[in-house]
């Protein structure tokens, strides 16, 4: 829309000038412990770690905040929103005030972080008074706001000498109030305030639906660099500075802020200059540059020997102090002209949806901020080169440049194919040939003919990407076990934790991932969700080479392994697509099956490469074990990380180019959330959480607990056979289910667990008996083998349930009913198995919880008969007695 027509010119130099001296308010704030935080370490006693993370959580906060704010700001306005953010930013300052422990510290900067979500609420209310030609000049100049922290660099310590950290913290929650109240009163409506009320009707779901396009991630790659590595670079340059060329702190300063404050200032230049020559030039400029000066501030100081005809020549190469300030500088300066023009393409490809889009782009740059310093100071440990940071950036610097090449030559190629000129960058939409405009699994002829070839390629290429997924997810288990051996100091509690995080992360994550098939499609997200398993994979192997790494860094691996536990839920859900009825029992359960291999082939093939240097050329030294019988000998940790960097590539790659999506099980998210309503939807929950929950909780804990119970023996030598008979097992239950029903199959397997666990109980040490390992795994196997048939059985009971029902409510429609069927038991799937994942946690924890309170497990394994033997009465009730209500 051209606002320009409704909107003078007195009235957007306003909107801009409030905008941009509220976001600078909230910028100063976000920032404040920077300044603050020296005087908090001193009074609370706090550790370097303590401190770096209360100064890291308004950062994460901020970052994370900007998704819902941009959304909200599209729905309610900024000015509205604005104001809001900055009365409870306000609040949240002062109440700092009021901590007396780390705790409360924590808490508040919390709050505080919500000042940097301010970004993309003025982003969002500036863009909607400025016409499409100078929106790049007005966002350029409203992002120069990121001054803000150069204001309290220079202006907070002078308040914190005067009047101590409480009164600092005082007086900025009582400016950024005031703001917040008068804001609102001198600040209008935007122009777009009418298109608002028919916003509010969409869905959030609906508001995120232009996330599905790559090139709004391309665009976060884009800004995770130029705004989240210049505040990594912020954050990073004084001690880098102090380190490698020997500056006191006082310079060390004065040289960062050459780099800050022309990458805030030089904004407003790029912001005109992509209004002038294209957003598109000015970004090949800034990641051109960028390389080149990433690549020269990441060569090591080298000394060289060339042996001449007269002799040896020697000669070194290293940068110094005024050519690293030199290139520093650039860098910024081309960072800041890219951070304007990456929000010069936002409201030009998605004028209505500014909030939703720029949100999710800010919120990534600002995760740059996050994560890059940690990343940064563990390179720095592994490799054990200053300028590794620098090496990081050029690759990630590289990447975006090629990544954005090749999507700009894949437009003109359209382009020139069409004759005509596009904004559009098309590298995203699905070519034709990967999508199923016709498919009906349940017309035979079509089946024999043409569907049957289909589903099984997207089969046979989901399976590996989800043993990869599983691989990934349970890697855990492996490190716990050797990492005390190795020098990591970390108690038993927090080995536990480790072991437990990445089932809690990922059976939350799967309760978004079970939508996201019919939404964004499954041939796409199958590959976007198995690359993602690249970052805590990578981030894994550089960590663990250090004891020395913190316990904060770990857990937060942890977390992210649970990428791998949320891809299961939406493979599923995607294979549930493409088979008929009869069949889906089988299929399903040779994805899960198969895909839960990857369990223990992570717990077979880990120990195998830990041990051998066949990768230490490519991936670093290795660590010395310093205890037991094995003391002096070598583990290389990293390989059991490292190993599935290249296979997630590959199967990421073959995913992109070998699936398919199918047009007719797109659905939004108010579609499938009729599941909520179904009662069947939270009896399949708890099902399935006595079923795959124990199979993945037995996984994830069994190696720890089988070491404490019987210190003797080596549990990792036999760890990976229960997740492999489980796993094989688990393609059985899915074709017995098919033949005899789900839950029959489903009843008996609950019956053999309860004998199972009864069975581990009569095996364990006691005080009159040492207990007998052999009697003890053996039941485990039971187990194992029982989760893995009853997993097949459960998935198997889904669709007939729902089929069965739907039939019933629309009698006259059965295509109708069938689709419909299809799409909720696909949300069904993924929700239970979301539901379910949560026995990784509390199965591992229930365990450390009975040892703490009783000294041993029996009372946690007591707790799980109790639970199966609710499990098989629910079952036998509802789906397998012979008058049940809903037989299956």
């Amino acid at each position: 829309m051209d606002t320009n027509a409704v909107a003078t010119r007195s009235e957007q130099n306003r909107a801009l000038g409030l905008s941009t001296l509220a976001f600078t308010l909230c910028f100063a704030v976000w920032t404040i412990f920077s300044i603050i935080g020296i005087r908090l370490k001193q009074e609370f006693g706090l550790s370097d770690t303590q401190l770096g993370l209360l100064m890291a959580t308004p950062i994460l906060t901020g970052s994370i905040s900007r998704l819902f704010l941009g959304i909200w700001t599209d729905r309610f306005g900024g000015r509205l929103v604005f104001s809001v953010l900055m009365l409870v930013t306000a609040a949240c300052v002062y109440a700092l005030t009021l901590a007396t422990s780390y705790g409360m510290l924590l808490a508040g900067a919390l709050g505080v972080g919500l000042a940097g979500g301010a970004f993309i609420v003025g982003v969002t209310y500036t863009s909607a008074w400025f016409e499409p030609g100078k929106q790049g000049t007005a966002l350029g100049i409203f992002g120069a706001g990121n001054v803000g922290a150069a204001i309290t660099n220079f202006g907070a310590p002078f308040l914190l000498v005067a009047f101590g950290w409480e009164y600092t913290a005082q007086i900025y929650a009582a400016i950024l109030a005031v703001m917040g109240i008068v804001f609102p009163m001198i600040a209008r409506e935007d122009p777009l305030a009418s298109q608002r009320a028919a916003r509010r009707s969409q869905s959030f779901v609906q508001q995120l639906s232009p996330l599905a396009d790559l090139r709004v991630w391309r665009f976060s790659l884009y800004y995770f660099f130029v705004f989240g590595a210049f505040v990594a670079l912020a954050l990073w340059l004084p001690h880098y500075l102090i380190q490698v060329y020997g500056l006191d702190i006082k310079t060390a300063g004065l040289v960062a802020a050459l780099y800050t404050i022309p990458a805030s200032l030089f904004r407003i230049l790029g912001g005109w200059m992509s209004d002038r020559y294209g957003a598109r030039r000015v970004m090949y400029w800034t990641f051109i540059a960028s390389a080149v000066c990433t690549f020269l501030l990441s060569y090591p100081p080298t000394d060289y020997q060339i042996r001449g005809i007269k002799g040896t020549i020697s000669f070194s190469l290293e940068l110094n102090l005024l050519g690293f300030i030199l290139l520093t500088f650039v860098l910024g300066f081309f960072m800041s002209l890219g951070k304007a023009a990456v929000f010069k393409h936002i409201p030009a490809y998605y004028p209505d949806s500014v909030g939703a889009v720029g949100g999710v782009v800010g919120m990534i740059g600002g995760l740059g901020g996050f994560f890059l310093p940690l990343t940064f100071g563990m390179l720095n440990d592994v490799i054990g080169i200053w300028q590794s940071s620098f090496m990081l950036l050029f690759v990630i610097a590289t990447a975006a440049l090629s990544w954005m090449h090749i999507a700009i030559r894949s437009a003109e190629r359209v382009e020139w194919s069409s004759q005509e000129e596009k904004t559009d960058l098309p590298e995203l939409s699905t070519p034709n040939a990967f999508v199923l405009e016709e498919w009906k699994p349940e017309d035979k002829t079509f089946w024999e003919t043409k569907g049957k070839a289909i589903a099984r390629r997207n089969l046979w290429i989901s399976i590996p990407n989800l043993f990869l997924a599983f691989a990934v997810w349970t890697i855990w288990s492996i490190l716990v076990v050797k990492m005390p051996s190795l020098g990591f100091s970390y108690s038993s509690n927090q080995l536990f934790w480790l072991a437990a995080l990445p089932a809690l992360s990922g059976a939350t994550l799967r309760i978004f991932y079970s939508f996201m098939v019919p939404i964004f499609g499954g041939r796409r997200w199958t590959a976007i969700s198995t690359a993602s398993l690249l970052v805590p994979c990578l981030w894994i192997g550089f960590a663990v080479q250090n004891p020395d790494t913190p316990y904060l860094i770990m857990l937060i691996l942890a977390l992210l392994c649970g990428f791998g536990g949320g891809n299961f839920a939406s493979s599923m859900a995607n294979i549930s697509f493409f088979f008929p009825q009869a069949q889906k029992g089988g299929a399903m359960g040779l994805n899960a099956g198969l895909g839960n291999l990857g369990v223990s082939g992570m717990q077979l093939l880990a120990p195998l490469v830990i041990a051998t240097s066949v990768f230490s050329p490519v991936v670093g030294d290795p660590l010395i074990i310093q205890e037991g019988a094995r003391a002096g000998e070598s583990l290389w940790l990293q390989n059991a990380a490292f190993l599935w960097v290249p296979l997630i590539i590959i199967a990421a790659v073959a995913a992109w180019f070998g699936m398919n999506d199918i047009a007719d099980a797109k659905a939004s998210f108010r579609e499938q959330a009729v599941i909520f309503r179904r009662k069947d939807n939270w009896l399949m929950c708890w099902l399935y959480l006595g079923m795959f929950g124990s199979f993945i909780g037995f996984a994830a804990g069994f190696p720890l607990l089988s070491g404490m119970q019987f210190p003797s023996v080596d549990p990792v030598k036999y760890a990976f056979l229960g997740p492999l008979v489980g796993a094989l097992a688990r393609p059985v239950g899915g074709i017995l289910a098919d033949k005899l029903g789900g839950a029959k199959v489903t009843l008996w397997t609950f019956a053999v667990m309860i004998a199972g666990v009864f069975g581990v109980i009569s095996f364990l040490p006691g005080k009159l008996t040492e207990g007998n390992f052999w009697g003890f795994f053996g039941c485990f196997l039971v187990l194992f083998i029982a989760t893995g048939i009853g997993n097949g059985s459960t998935f198997r009971m889904v669709p007939v349930i729902f089929r069965n029902l739907l039939m019933k409510e629309q009698p006259d429609r059965p295509e109708e009913a069938g689709k419909a069927a299809n799409r909720e038991s696909a949300a069904v799937l993924g929700f239970i198995s979301a539901f379910a994942a949560y026995g990784g946690f509390f199965i591992p924890k229930s365990y450390g919880t009975s040892i703490d309170l009783t000294g041993g497990v029996s009372a946690a394994l007591i707790g799980f008969v109790v639970f199966y033997a609710s499990c098989l009465v629910i079952t036998w009730w509802y789906y397998a007695r012979k008058n049940a209500p809903t037989p299956c």
